[in-house]
């Protein structure tokens, strides 16, 4: 087997621990055989310790021996789970989106939007929230100049729930590839907010508009164009 057929295999493994533990969390949690469980306690130890180092630290400073160090674990214990810096940027970033959708489905429970602009403002707010709270989040995923960088995989999910409320508010009607043009539109908000935390240094008022204002602009000129 290639060395990057087997980095491949366990970046996948380490996704499927942490979606059992995503899933199954409080009551609801399952069972794990000892050895998994254990696994699986290690990778979310390393997780959060390099999170709790996001927030008060710049991401430069996460390395492997840091995080070791700060999680009271062996060197060669992160190593076995996690091979490089990259590695734990990866899975930090997807536990980040994955935990920013959930954010985004609660907050627009108790938002209904008058027009799509009202509604795309209402996703905008709850993201820069989830943001605003998780300093870790905003320095690795808007922030962050190099790789690796939120992809459209990781984003996916964030789009569906954008479609949701604008569906569930508003409605809309038949267009081309409506799934496509929700993840346009969620990339474009986090570019734009992107750009706003990089120039600014935080995140302001002036990103919240230009997100919803070029969202809903790229969102009106998908409508104007016959299915």
């Amino acid at each position: 087997m290639s060395h990057e057929r087997h980095n491949i295999l366990n970046y996948k493994k380490k996704l499927y621990l942490i979606v059992i533990f995503r899933t199954n969390v409080d009551n609801k949690r399952m069972i794990l055989p000892a050895k998994q469980q254990r696994s699986l306690d290690r990778i979310n130890k390393i997780l959060d310790t390099a999170e709790l180092i996001l927030e008060h630290e710049p991401l430069s400073a996460l390395s492997i021996a840091k995080i070791s160090v700060e999680a009271g674990l062996k060197r060669t214990s992160t190593y076995k789970f996690f091979e490089t810096t990259d590695d734990i940027k990866l899975t930090l970033i997807q536990r980040y989106v994955e935990t920013c959708n959930e954010v985004l489905s609660v907050d627009l429970q108790t938002h209904v939007g008058a027009d799509y602009s009202r509604c795309l403002k209402n996703c905008v707010n709850s993201i820069i929230g989830f943001f605003k709270a998780r300093p870790g989040a905003q320095k690795l995923i808007l922030e962050n100049t190099v790789s690796p960088a939120v992809t459209s995989s990781d984003l996916h999910k964030i789009a569906a729930t954008i479609l949701k409320h604008v569906e569930g508010s508003i409605g809309l009607p038949n267009m081309f590839n409506k799934t496509g043009v929700f993840l346009v539109i969620t990339q474009i908000i986090f570019s734009i907010l992107s750009l706003n935390a990089k120039e600014d240094n935080e995140l302001t008022e002036v990103g919240l508009n230009e997100a919803v204002r070029a969202s809903n602009a790229y969102l009106l000129s998908c409508l104007a164009t016959p299915a």
